[in-house]
């Protein structure tokens, strides 16, 4: 196996009494798409959100590179960042910059690259997810859900990051444009060579676009293994869960 480009090791975090992540551990290895699934409130935003720098764990390491990265300062934090490109579940595009500035939105301002040079990855990655260069001087809010959530995508490639963190990927959107969307993100992470978390209910999408898949359940990964592996699984809450069945381990209390 290729080596970790992130470790997470013994992962704990609570908000109160509330005790969401339990001693959570998992590996991303280099070029791997890792899907963690899980019942709402089990902690999946929480996950991504403690390995961004976001929120602070209680306990544990994650380390990135081999360095952990718990505590480091705030100048260092930023460059990190620079090496991971995100797709939120919303898009969050910004409303005011046109497409093609959303793009490089991370370029300009994270990399400080020249506006020319950054327009012009920028209408690169608008063709790497099949958009037509006409959009780039249009406000998102003149898009359709599928046509932003491309956008959001060319966003999350435009750095041409080492790790690309996705939040619900098809959330809100219809089959068809689910599909696309797929299909996009797979093609996408392999063009550019990264490696991938997505963190999804869609188990169509996860099918597609994971190599491993997690299941996240009382703040800990009960489950690890292949897509075909969960598809014949006799785990009883991987069965359930796949199945989306109402009786079984998760609601028998």
């Amino acid at each position: 196996m290729s080596n970790s480009v992130i470790s997470v090791r013994n992962l704990y975090k609570s908000f109160g009494d509330n005790h969401v992540l339990r001693g959570i551990s998992l590996d991303l290895h280099e070029k791997e798409s890792f899907g963690v699934i899980g019942g709402s409130g089990t902690g999946k935003s929480v996950l991504i959100k403690c390995i961004l720098g976001l929120l602070t764990p209680d306990s544990g390491g994650i380390l990135i590179n081999g360095e952990n990265t718990i505590g480091i300062g705030s100048v260092k934090r930023q460059q990190l960042l620079q090496s991971f490109g995100m797709l939120f579940q919303g898009g969050a595009l910004f409303d005011s910059l046109p497409v093609w500035n959303n793009i490089a939105f991370g370029l300009i301002h994270g990399q400080r690259m020249d506006k020319d040079k950054a327009r012009k990855i920028a209408m690169e990655k608008l063709e790497a997810v099949d958009l037509d260069p006409k959009v780039a001087d249009i406000y998102p809010a003149e898009l359709s859900g599928g046509m932003q959530k491309r956008v959001a995508l060319a966003r999350a490639i435009a750095t041409n990051p080492k790790v690309i963190f996705f939040d619900e990927p098809t959330a809100g959107l219809d089959p068809i444009v689910s599909a696309t969307i797929n299909d996009l993100i797979r093609r996408c992470v392999k063009d550019i060579g990264a490696s991938a978390l997505t963190i999804t209910h869609d188990m169509h999408s996860l099918r597609i676009i994971a190599d491993q898949v997690g299941l996240l359940f009382h703040g800990d990964l009960i489950w690890r293994g292949t897509v075909p592996q969960m598809n014949s699984s006799d785990n009883p809450y991987v069965h359930q869960f796949i199945n989306g069945l109402p009786q079984g381990p998760f609601t028998d209390g």
